[in-house]
Formats: C-alpha cells, sequence, structure tokens
C-alpha cells in the first residue's frame, strides 16, 4: 500500500525547490498555496557573496552557492526558461572607515575567493571606494514561482486554498514564511517589513549589482532596476508606504541617482527568527516545517530543500544548524 502523498503548504521559495526534489524523486505529493502576497513574490533574489558591514562572506556561502546555482540551471533547462542571472556585485564603501574594514578582511582565506579588484567608483556616487566581488546575481524569482507552478499545475499535484493552522496530519510540510511565524508556529521572531522600486533610468550601468549606502541597485533589464530595501520591525503588513519609497529613494541619491522613473512599489515581510538562517524539522504539534529563509532565500532554499528531503524520506538529519528540534530545545531552556 502506498503512503498518502505528503502535503505541501506555500509555494514560496522553500516549498517549491523542496517540492522539486520530491519530483525528481518520483515522491507524491501536492501543493497548496493561497496563491497571493508572500515575501518570495516580492524578492529581488539577489546573491551577495559577502554582505554587511562587517564584509564577511555570507553563512556558508561555499556550501549553498554551487548548489543553489545548479539546481536553478537543471529548472531552467526542464522548463526552457531561465531564471539565473549572474552579475558581478560591485561593493561600495561609503567612508574611509568603512573601506579600511573591507581592505583588513579582503586577503583572509574565506574572503578572498570572492574578490576579484578594486573598480572605480561609479560616476555622481558619493563613495569613498569600491571593489568588484565575484560569484553575485539575481534570481528571477516571481518567474521562477510562476513557471514551477504552471508546470506542477499541469500535473495536477498544485491547487489554490488555505490550511488550517492547527492541522495535524504528518505528512504536512509548512513552507509558509512570514505568514506561519506570524502565526506563532515557531515562538519569537525577527520578522522585518522591507520595500523595493522598480525603476527606470538611462544613465545606470546594467553591467553590475551595486550594492551600499545602505542598500542595492539590481539590473533586471531594459534600462530597468529594482532598488532597495529598507527594514521595519514595527509594522508587519505588505502595504508599500510612502516613507517606504522615500528612504529607498534617499539610497539612490547617495548612489547618485536623482529622479528615477518609478515604474512599481512593492513590500514584503522577511521570514526571520535568526537572522537569514533557515531551519526545518518536525513541528512539535505535528507535520513538518520549513521556514526562516530571512533575505537570503535565493542562496539556501534549494540546498535546504534536499537537507528536507533526505530527512523526510531516509530519516537523515540535516546539519544541526538546520534542524529545527534542535533549535527548538535550545530556546526552551
Amino acid at each position: 500500500m502506498n503512503p498518502a502523498p505528503w502535503r505541501i503548504v506555500g509555494q514560496g521559495l522553500a516549498g517549491t525547490c523542496l517540492a522539486w526534489h520530491l519530483w525528481d524523486l518520483n515522491v507524491p505529493f501536492t501543493i497548496t498555496d493561497r496563491a497571493h502576497g508572500g515575501s518570495s513574490r516580492v524578492a529581488a533574489g539577489l546573491i551577495n557573496p559577502i554582505t554587511g558591514k562587517n564584509f564577511e562572506p555570507s553563512w556558508r556561502i561555499a556550501d549553498f552557492l554551487p548548489e543553489a546555482i545548479s539546481f536553478y540551471q537543471k529548472i531552467e533547462t526542464q522548463l526552457d526558461k531561465t531564471f539565473w542571472h549572474p552579475h558581478p556585485i560591485l561593493r561600495l564603501a561609503a567612508t574611509p572607515a568603512e573601506w579600511e574594514k573591507i581592505q583588513s578582511k579582503r586577503h583572509l582565506p574565506h574572503a578572498t575567493p570572492w574578490i576579484d579588484r578594486d573598480h572605480p567608483i561609479p560616476p555622481d556616487s558619493n563613495a569613498h571606494a569600491a571593489i568588484l566581488l565575484r560569484g553575485g546575481g539575481r534570481l528571477d524569482t516571481l518567474a521562477f514561482l510562476h513557471a514551477s507552478r504552471d508546470f506542477f499545475q499541469h500535473h495536477q499535484i498544485y491547487q489554490i486554498g488555505e490550511i488550517h493552522p492547527h492541522d495535524p496530519d504528518p505528512r504536512i510540510i509548512r513552507c509558509q514564511g512570514a505568514t506561519g511565524l506570524l502565526e506563532n508556529q515557531l515562538g519569537p521572531h525577527r520578522c522585518a517589513k522591507g520595500e523595493i522600486l522598480t525603476i527606470r533610468h538611462p544613465l545606470l550601468d546594467p553591467a553590475h549589482i551595486r550594492i551600499g549606502h545602505g542598500g542595492w541597485i539590481i539590473p533586471i533589464g531594459n534600462q530597468t532596476f529594482k532598488a532597495g530595501s529598507t527594514y521595519d520591525w514595527n509594522n508587519l503588513d505588505e502595504t508599500p508606504t510612502p516613507q517606504g519609497a522615500q528612504k529607498v529613494l534617499e539610497i539612490l541619491q547617495k548612489h547618485g541617482i536623482r529622479n528615477p522613473e518609478i515604474l512599481h512599489h512593492q513590500a514584503g515581510i522577511r521570514p526571520i527568527l535568526r537572522r537569514s538562517e533557515p531551519l526545518v524539522g518536525p513541528h512539535p504539534n505535528g507535520g513538518w516545517t520549513f521556514n526562516a529563509l530571512g533575505s537570503k532565500g535565493s542562496l539556501y532554499a534549494p540546498g535546504v530543500a534536499r537537507q528536507l528531503t533526505t530527512w523526510l524520506l531516509q530519516n537523515q538529519e540535516p546539519d544541526p544548524d538546520l534542524n529545527l528540534t534542535r533549535f527548538l530545545s535550545h530556546h526552551a531552556r
């Protein structure tokens, strides 16, 4: 007698990547999704190898980045579409102190694989210096999610709907992002709202993803760019605000970009429990959970989904850093 299919709830990056791993293994499953909202549909899909004011490589990027790129390219071949767009990262240092921090770390073993060379400062930018990084790019998250949805819908696996928050089915896998965290599925969270502008500006260089001055500018083709982003830990809704747009415009001004044509303004809620480090595992109230991708879902979702798949099918636990059971046990003390 064949077991009942797994029930994936949520078709953001977590649920979609998990679905593809199960599909490749010919494991029966269904996807139930509300078909609107969610940070994955808004996300810029940025993958940046070295992040933050401390100029540190993204957590375990050497492990997760090659797997993520291989995963997306495999799906591209299967669906005959393009989702992954590699771009060098132009990291700007706004001040001499920030540049000194970069200089102090650029020759460290964990940083050198991602560093290309110093780079001229873009015209009109208020930056002090600039450096070019390897390994960056963007995932067209919306195209990836829509194409995957169409594929699974064609195979009668996907359906629009809601799942009761306390459904005890042991084969349910909740991949509900901020929606799940705001329902207190995993206890205290650190979710943060972010707002993004899509702009058109003919003078912006599309050759690089530009990062600095507290934000980023990502080329998406035809003289258009995504720019962001803001952090708001208090107003956790998906409504764009004038204040959010103004903050992004201020970031653009520091990059020397004034009066861009605004094409779109979006907001989403980053699902965060601890930085941008995801967690997977059985939930104490039944079923399984894959959540907390934060702002780096494009980087981590494929590899973490693979480890969760192995846990579901072979009872082989994932890396301890990803284990939800360990996380909940530690925080219950």
